[in-house]
């Protein structure tokens, strides 16, 4: 869990940085065509252009406050990654999918905002609030490391509340596709880069292990939809993580369910196909390399 949360002491929470994640619970634009108008100037797409403030009230200390939020309609979907990554054209969403409260520290995901037991708030005044130094929330956009400050937050929240496993690893996963978003934007201009992309890698798979470590136990003790998806997609998800850090053994045995899962729709097969092709290639690379 090292390294998940560092950062937290800028926020006044330091003693929340070496946390166990899962130990609580006991769970471990197209192109306008060739023909181009004379002395046609450039549009410039601005990422405030796909924000606005939207008003939320902490259910922790009551206070209300705004957060830049993703105007969905106009972000534009360009590709899927193999692990379910959304891709967008000129805006980064998972920048913005974070609620955080600027008076008390309470922070979470978009999808778990609200719904706190008593016990829950209480613990959140306790271990976040209390430490917690406020903040300037008045941002018009997000940098990455920002971003990922309020992931960080987020996750430290959900540990202290006993968050389920299945929110814990959420949040790892966007964590993780931040990271992979903040490495795929990083200048190659940029000072020390080389060093920085390595440090930004390490980080995603780092939150990724993690996020496949919560997915695998929110499988077998919640109920389904896990985290807003069905089984299929939650058992495809495990497999593409799995593959990623070597647990061959568990990707192939959930891709060969879901490649004879009547419940499968054809696209699903067809990715659960092409990560099948790719397991087979690293199991043989595998193997090669134990003779």
């Amino acid at each position: 869990m090292a390294g998940l949360l560092s950062g937290l002491e800028k926020l006044g929470l330091k003693k929340l940085e070496n946390m166990d994640l899962y130990e609580s619970s006991g769970e471990k634009a197209p192109e306008q065509g060739s023909v181009k108008a004379p002395e046609q100037e450039a549009v410039t797409v601005k990422e405030e252009d796909f924000l606005f403030d939207k008003t939320y009230e902490c259910p922790v200390c009551y206070k209300s406050f705004k957060v830049r939020t993703l105007r969905s309609s106009k972000a534009r979907l360009i590709r899927t990654d193999k692990d379910l990554r959304p891709v967008y054209e000129h805006i980064e969403p998972l920048k913005y999918d974070v609620v955080a409260c600027p008076h008390c520290g309470y922070a979470t995901l978009t999808r778990y905002f609200g719904g706190l037991t008593p016990s829950q708030i209480k613990a959140v005044k306790e271990n976040i609030s209390k430490d917690f130094q406020a903040s300037d929330n008045k941002k018009v956009v997000y940098t990455y490391e920002e971003a990922l400050g309020r992931y960080k937050l987020s996750l430290a929240n959900t540990i202290v509340k006993h968050g389920k496993s299945s929110e814990k690893a959420y949040v790892c996963l966007k964590a993780g596709w931040l990271l992979r978003s903040m490495g795929e934007n990083l200048k190659s201009s940029e000072e020390g880069y080389e060093e920085k992309l390595a440090d930004i890698r390490k980080q995603e798979k780092e939150f990724l292990k993690n996020a496949l470590e919560g997915l695998i136990a929110a499988r077998q003790n919640e109920s389904y939809p896990i985290c807003g998806m069905d089984e299929i997609t939650v058992e495809y998800l495990i497999a593409v993580l799995a593959m990623e850090f070597g647990q061959y053994e568990v990707a192939s045995r959930l891709i060969s369910n879901i490649l004879v899962s009547p419940s499968a729709t054809g696209r699903m097969k067809d990715r659960a196909r092409d990560i099948k092709e790719e397991l087979i290639v690293k199991i043989r690379e595998k193997n090669a390399g134990l003779s």
